[in-house]
């Protein structure tokens, strides 16, 4: 009971730390890039990761946590990945609607669903199915504002829901099959999630915005800004890998909307943003199907924990054989041993 405890206590912390941080850096990004006109978001993100590495180096030679060494081609093309599926959701944002974009978004949930069940062979109960319908229906009626469509933009948008979605299935899968922790696997991604958003950043800019990130005049006040994003990225990143860890990928998506209805809240509330019943309504019917996945959750959960522990006496019940006990303790730690080096 002690260790589920201590579990469960650090899922909830898990899940503060990723809301109050995103929360707080799409607050200061708002401000930098509206009100200060700093419009570079691809290079920005690129300067977060490059931050967080730094910051990661920093605790790791301090003994804060201990590197694991995790195959080279796996943490490579993991961290590719990742980059490219953000490269894409700026690209998405820049050639649709902001509707259009709100529903890329959406579309993930529903995406990451059918992957983890076809090739993860993962089941989702009606009743979760449900309440994640309701979360998007309303997440839809309170972001939602138009819907143009274009060719560019629609296969920008499959793309960045693609990449985002089996990037978020491997940030689970690595980190439960290698047996490394949420630290550990961004310790060794970061570097190249950076470097390809380094390179690249520049340009999908400069085609975004029609403007040179190296031709831009800093002033004090927007290096503060830029300096505090990037302070505030590296809770942002680690919380994203510790959340999408200790739950699941839909969780961690399911927590990005609720970042979404706080957000909406925070810019009527502080920035005055433009604010009317549908967004009450949509906020509403959104944190109640945030609600009911929590509950349903936490029910399916309390069952899988009362049918586990039978299944682990029939595993140590001396009747079976101290001989047969050994094998099978050998036959499934093998897997496992040969699973640490590689993914791909």
């Amino acid at each position: 009971m002690g260790e589920m405890s201590k579990f469960q206590l650090g899922v909830i912390g898990a899940l503060f730390l990723s809301v109050a941080s995103s929360v707080s850096i799409v607050i200061c990004n708002k401000a930098l890039m509206s009100n200060l006109g700093f419009p570079f978001a691809t290079t920005l993100t690129s300067w977060h990761l490059m931050v967080t590495f730094c910051t990661l180096h920093a605790a790791q030679r301090l003994n804060l946590f201990e590197a694991k060494p995790v195959d080279m081609k796996t943490v490579m093309l993991f961290g590719i990945l990742n980059g490219v599926s953000i490269g894409f959701l700026n690209l998405s944002l820049g050639f649709n609607s902001i509707g259009f974009y709100q529903m890329t978004k959406l579309a993930i949930i529903p995406f990451t669903v059918i992957l983890e069940t076809i090739f993860l062979k993962k089941q989702f109960s009606q009743k979760i199915k449900f309440s994640l319908f309701l979360l998007l229906i309303g997440v839809g009626i309170a972001s939602i504002t138009d819907l143009q469509l274009n060719f560019l933009g629609t296969i920008l948008s499959l793309l960045a829901i693609i990449t985002t979605c089996v990037g978020q299935i491997l940030t689970n899968t690595i980190q439960k099959k290698l047996n490394v922790s949420s630290t550990q696997l961004l310790y060794q991604s970061a570097p190249f999630q950076a470097a390809i958003l380094f390179v690249s950043g520049p340009f999908v800019d400069k085609m975004l915005t029609k403007q040179n990130v190296f031709a831009y005049k800093y002033t004090p006040l927007v290096l503060t800004f830029i300096i505090l994003s990037c302070v505030i990225a590296v809770s942002v990143n680690f919380s994203t890998f510790l959340v999408i860890g200790k739950t699941s990928p839909v969780t961690y998506q399911v927590l990005g909307h609720l970042k979404t209805c706080l957000v909406l809240a925070f810019g009527y509330t502080l920035l005055h943003d433009p604010f009317n019943v549908r967004n009450i309504i949509g906020i509403a019917v959104a944190v109640f199907g945030m609600g009911l996945y929590s509950y349903f959750c936490t029910q399916e959960n309390k069952k899988k924990q009362s049918v586990d522990p039978p299944l682990a006496s029939q595993v140590k019940d001396p009747l079976l054989g101290g001989k047969n006990m050994d094998n099978g303790q050998k036959e499934s730690h093998e897997p496992k041993k040969s699973s640490k080096d590689s993914l791909v």
